[in-house]
């Protein structure tokens, strides 16, 4: 049986479907690619940044995750720190981790609709159940001798309009959960980083005091 046949005999609540399967790729593959093309790796900025650091170079840590910030969130972070290493530690903080919270709510866009779309796809097709199961006991009421070939249309729609529900609902479930480990890492990584780079800041300020 191919999938168009399926379609067809899903009824009417397949339509539904049919865009929420095609918004759940398209906003995983959307985010994937965003997530990907940001390379979130922090391990090789921290350490060239506190190189840097530790040679009393601030400017050339600057340069360096400057050039970065364009295309690396993780630089982009780092930089907002090296950019405003003269003010107080707890103004730095403060400018750090709202740069922090921006990046991380960019990479977490589209997350709501991921959800969203794992609630919303196994209530319709939910809803197409009953439909179908409506349309089976009408057949049946209606019918002077009933037989299965009868009420066969209306449990094909009730039983296609579930799994193609439930599929739709694990994809964007799976991908919403995949997704988050890596923004929660991200996150982590980066408050570690942070925590890293300003204990190497002030260590560099006592030895230009000494």
């Amino acid at each position: 049986m191919s999938l168009f046949e399926l379609f067809n005999m899903g009824g009417l609540f397949m339509w539904p479907l049919l865009l929420f399967s095609m918004a759940t790729v398209a906003i995983a593959l959307e985010r994937a690619i965003f997530i990907f093309r940001n390379n979130l790796r922090l391990d090789d900025l921290e350490a060239q940044s506190v190189a840097y650091i530790r040679r009393g170079d601030m400017e050339g840590a600057r340069l360096y995750l400057e050039k970065l910030s364009a295309r690396r969130m993780g630089a982009k972070i780092l930089w907002t720190m090296m950019s405003h290493r003269e003010l107080s530690k707890d103004l730095v903080e403060r400018v750090t981790e709202t740069q922090a919270l921006s990046c991380i709510n960019k990479l977490e866009t589209g997350f709501n609709f991921l959800t969203a779309l794992g609630s919303l796809s196994p209530l319709t097709g939910f809803l197409g159940t009953v439909s179908g199961m409506i349309g089976a006991f009408k057949s049946i009421a209606e019918a002077t001798e009933v037989n299965a070939q009868i009420v066969a249309n209306g449990i094909y729609e009730a039983l296609v309009t579930t799994v193609f529900g439930l599929i739709i609902a694990i994809i964007a479930m799976v991908a919403h959960s995949l997704f988050s480990h890596v923004v929660d890492s991200f996150a982590s990584n980066v408050e570690f980083a942070c925590s890293d780079m300003l204990t190497e800041l002030a260590l560099a300020e006592k030895r230009e005091a000494a």
